[in-house]
């Protein structure tokens, strides 16, 4: 019997709020800082990436030496500025806040699941309203993050739920491809990057397109998806 949704697990970046833009400009600084400039052919490689992914990135890219000092160096600079730009105000995608209100209406327990690090994530949640969530999970605070699904795995033991029994909503491959790895079945609402169809997965154009209703009614199909046997998936 597929599992009945409990709770909502939300990505930030790209997902709730349009901060990609804002990662544009403070990654376009970080590399103007190291000497370089910053292709959109690799910045579309950079979204939805840890801090530390995000480094590798950069410094391959830049064709810099990986030192670990360096990198960290660049990281706490890249944060602390996207921190700056971050408090100015975040705005919202379509449909975000008020999804928000209407499943705090409708007691639906949501998380928030990002590869962001705590300190910056602390800054955004400023703007975004940190009473909606009843758990978050930073990228800094699990031993893998995303594309791994400790992120996703973590949110939901937080709130008490089994992964299949919670909706994650995200914008990345590398998001949709943690939250499907831990066993959650997942919305894609798609930003700045395609993300492929597939299986456990289904796409919307904006978050203004559905309400608790309608989570509720993608979460039973896709978890039934999940439940059946193979030779009944088409």
């Amino acid at each position: 019997m597929p599992a009945t949704l409990r709770g909502v697990l939300f990505d930030m970046d790209g997902t709730l709020v349009d901060s990609e833009k804002l990662w544009d400009v403070s990654l376009q600084a970080l590399y103007a800082r190291l000497g370089g400039v910053l292709t959109p052919e690799v910045r579309v490689t950079t979204v939805g990436s840890s801090a530390q992914g995000l480094m590798r990135i950069v410094y391959s890219d830049l064709g810099l030496e990986p030192d670990p000092v360096a990198m960290a160096e660049s990281s706490d600079w890249l944060h602390d500025y996207t921190g700056e730009l971050f408090e100015q105000g975040l705005t919202w995608l379509p449909g975000a806040r008020e999804l928000l209100d209407a499943l705090t209406a409708a007691g639906v327990p949501m998380a928030l699941v990002t590869n962001t690090k705590r300190a910056l994530t602390e800054r955004a949640l400023k703007s975004i309203g940190a009473h909606y969530f009843s758990a978050s999970v930073c990228g800094d605070e699990v031993e893998h993050a995303k594309p791994a699904p400790d992120p996703y795995l973590r949110a939901a033991h937080l709130l008490g739920f089994a992964p299949q029994e919670c909706l994650a909503i995200e914008d990345s491959v590398t998001g949709s491809e943690a939250a499907l790895a831990a066993g959650c079945p997942v919305l894609v609402v798609p930003n700045d990057v395609e993300v492929p169809d597939g299986p456990r997965r289904q796409h919307v154009a904006s978050l203004a397109e559905v309400d608790p209703e309608a989570l509720r009614a993608i979460h039973a199909r896709l978890a039934a998806e999940v439940d059946a046997p193979v030779s009944d998936r088409s």
